[in-house]
């Protein structure tokens, strides 16, 4: 879809979630991955942590930037699978006002050009919550290319057209 380069560009400020018992800074490919595309878009790194698959814990991370007015956006990327670890599903249902299921089903077609039937096992979800944009992509890099350049570098773009995500953020928080 194209993009309007008469209209403004208005960077959005997204915190960056790995949930991993296992990487660290030094190891986070899909999170370097994440913070470069996002950095190269034109867009604020509000924060970045890593946390280990634990419900309580990303909970209260979410909980924490979903109510900093300096964070917009809120991407994950781990704990999507389906072993008894994966739990950011589980944590986003607990903080979510409204789903996105378009995101997930998006993500899953294009993960299916990838890499096949595998995309199955993926439950990458998004949401809205008290006005901040809450997304879950899977912790390989791979997914986290095909989440970003596939839906999210276009729809966290406020000069998309015909529709984005950016535009709606002034009236998240309408009753």
């Amino acid at each position: 879809m194209p993009i309007d380069q008469s209209a403004t560009f208005l960077p959005v400020r997204i915190a960056v979630l790995t949930v991993s018992d296992t990487r660290t800074l030094a190891d986070d490919r899909s999170g370097d991955t994440l913070v470069a595309r996002l950095s190269e878009a034109g867009h604020v790194l509000a924060d970045r942590r890593i946390v280990k698959d634990d419900v309580d814990t990303i909970v209260a991370t979410l909980n924490s930037w979903i109510d900093d007015s300096q964070v917009d956006c809120v991407i994950t990327t781990g704990g999507t699978g389906v072993t008894g670890r994966d739990v950011t599903p589980e944590a986003i249902e607990r903080v979510q006002d409204k789903p996105i299921p378009g995101f997930g089903e998006l993500f899953r077609w294009l993960s299916f050009q990838s890499i096949g039937t595998s995309t199955v096992q993926s439950r990458a979800c998004a949401c809205v919550t008290r006005g901040t944009y809450i997304f879950a992509l899977p912790g390989s890099t791979g997914a986290v290319k095909d989440g970003w350049d596939g839906i999210l570098r276009d729809q966290l773009d406020s000069r998309h057209r015909p529709c984005n995500f950016v535009e709606l953020m002034p009236r998240l928080l309408e009753r």
